[in-house]
């Protein structure tokens, strides 16, 4: 059970990654370089914050309802 959960866990981290990855970027990065600017840093921050805000209502919402 405790191996079952450590795969869900992992499965769950990456593709909260690869979401966060994919949205941030697209809506953040304007002008990809070796850097980021003030702005794009502050961007992904409040996105991956929202992300994880929402990932949190919607699984307490999915946990309240399976009780």
């Amino acid at each position: 059970m405790d191996q079952l959960k450590t795969q869900l866990a992992q499965a769950y981290a990456e593709e909260f990654l690869e979401t966060v990855r994919g949205k941030c970027f697209e809506k953040c990065i304007t002008k990809p370089g070796s850097s980021l600017s003030g702005s794009e840093s502050s961007c992904i921050s409040r996105c991956v914050e929202r992300y994880i805000e929402a990932t949190g209502i919607i699984s307490r919402a999915l946990f309240s309802a399976t009780r």
